[in-house]
């Protein structure tokens, strides 16, 4: 699965998910909810860019 980075630099991670806000490991960026945000500076999904 590939990582998507955001603008303020934060990398998600789809082997390790997002535990803070629920998103269990092994969840793809696509599967993300619609309303989730960067965790460390709010960015919507729509502003990340996957990462080569």
């Amino acid at each position: 699965m590939k990582k998507y980075e955001c603008p303020c630099g934060y990398i998600y991670d789809p082997e390790l998910g997002d535990i803070e806000n629920n998103i269990p490991p092994e969840t793809a960026f696509e599967d993300l909810p619609e309303d989730w945000v960067c965790p460390l500076c709010g960015a919507e999904k729509e502003f990340f860019e996957p990462v080569e």
